[in-house]
């Protein structure tokens, strides 16, 4: 017999383009369940579900969910909180005081943590509760996943910021450093590396907190890319580290901790300035530049990767139907051939608090690029239909001014 009751949704980390896909793919499927008597979405996530700040989404009609669905950001807003076992069972009272038989947070794998430790109380309650974790977060750093939503649409705006930046940097020569998302994964980062279409573009450098990061290295790989083209564009994660995992803002400047401890790294634009500051001063480069990839990456309306909104509404679908089945675990998108995905619910445990990195045949000898493997990796995820670059091919007529004058000498 199928499990009657209430459905509760939240969202919880940091926003992405699509995240309102896979809130909206759970919901309709909802609606389809005679089996849920009502829907109620969490504001702010975990701390909207301890406040008890529910709405009722069974009164939203369906255009306007569909509307939302293409929105970036999170339509039921999100938080920080990181619950222990204390605040995870005020969520589980809260969830049984209204007869929530169904529970749905979309998030990361701290979120998927959420869950599993919520679905523990129900267990030990002895209360009939599905609980079901839907993938999100642009790191792409989840267990089980191949890839992540909201990873495709950041990846997007990660590529065409860097095709501009290589225009840019070609007509005015000097040495670009952007800082990318990533404290411990680097897949982002390495995603501006789709953004090259002629041999000499950038980014030319490409670091990622996966292998150790030395600034002399560093330096002298800047100084032979700049010696060869007069020109430079880096790609940095901003998660970079030394051989001892020591964050490398933390060598160069005092930083800032968040409140769970973590070295400050997005939110400023320290790390660049620093390292563009290196640059001038070890090797004399008087144009340097240096911008952060921030929050703009995260939820940038109109650059949205139609694979990743698809699949972000497909893992919301599934995440309904396995629910629905009486299953409790995380979605987990699964690469098929060439390109394709199947989605299969895994143990939460499998998930939670853990983190995926990249996989070292994505990175070259040197670690300072990505292999033709992470191209075949990143380029479907991205979705169709990147931008075109062009370049003149006219040539060069003859210089005869000057040759005039040494034809009468």
């Amino acid at each position: 017999m199928r499990l009657r009751g209430k459905m509760l949704i939240a969202q919880g980390g940091g926003p992405t383009a699509v995240i309102n896909q896979s809130f909206v793919g759970a919901v309709l499927e909802a609606k389809k369940n005679p089996n849920i008597t009502e829907i109620y979405g969490a504001l702010h996530g975990v701390e909207g579900i301890v406040n008890e700040e529910f709405i009722d989404l069974t009164l939203e009609t369906e255009d306007n969910l569909r509307l939302l669905a293409g929105t970036p950001a999170s339509a039921l807003m999100s938080t920080r909180v990181k619950p222990d076992r204390d605040y995870c069972e005020r969520m589980f009272e809260i969830m049984r005081h209204h007869d929530v038989r169904y529970f749905f947070y979309i998030g990361g794998n701290d979120s998927s943590d959420t869950v599993r430790i919520v679905k523990e109380f129900a267990v030990d309650e002895d209360y009939d509760l599905v609980a079901v974790h839907i993938p999100k977060t642009i790191d792409n750093d989840l267990m089980e996943n191949d890839h992540t939503p909201g990873f495709g649409s950041a990846a997007r705006f990660v590529v065409q910021a860097m095709m501009g930046v290589n225009q840019d940097n070609r007509a005015l020569a000097g040495v670009y450093i952007a800082i990318i998302m990533g404290r411990h994964a680097g897949f982002l980062t390495a995603a501006s590396a789709l953004a090259r279409v002629f041999d000499d573009d950038g980014p030319h450098l490409i670091y990622c907190p996966e292998n150790p990061f030395s600034v002399e290295q560093f330096l002298a790989d800047i100084k032979r890319v700049y010696d060869k083209y007069g020109r430079c564009i880096v790609a940095v994660s901003e998660g970079i580290s030394d051989e001892q995992g020591e964050p490398i803002i933390a060598q160069l400047m005092d930083c800032e901790r968040d409140d769970h401890g973590n070295i400050q790294l997005s939110g400023t634009g320290a790390l660049g300035d620093e390292l563009a500051a290196e640059v001038k001063e070890k090797l004399g480069i008087s144009r340097v530049r240096c911008d952060t990839y921030g929050y703009l990456q995260r939820s940038f309306a109109g650059i949205v990767s139609d694979t990743d909104a698809r699949e972000a509404r497909e893992v919301g679908e599934m995440a309904a139907k396995y629910a629905f089945d009486g299953r409790t675990g995380s979605v987990a998108i699964k690469r098929v051939g060439e390109y394709a995905v199947s989605y299969e619910l895994v143990d939460l445990s499998l998930v939670a608090a853990k983190t995926k990195v990249m996989s070292k045949n994505f990175f070259n000898k040197d670690a300072n690029d990505v292999t033709k493997a992470f191209y075949d990796y990143c380029r479907p995820l991205v979705g169709t239909r990147l931008p075109e670059m062009g370049r003149l091919r006219a040539p060069l007529i003859e210089k005869t001014y000057q040759k005039r004058f040494e034809q009468q000498d």
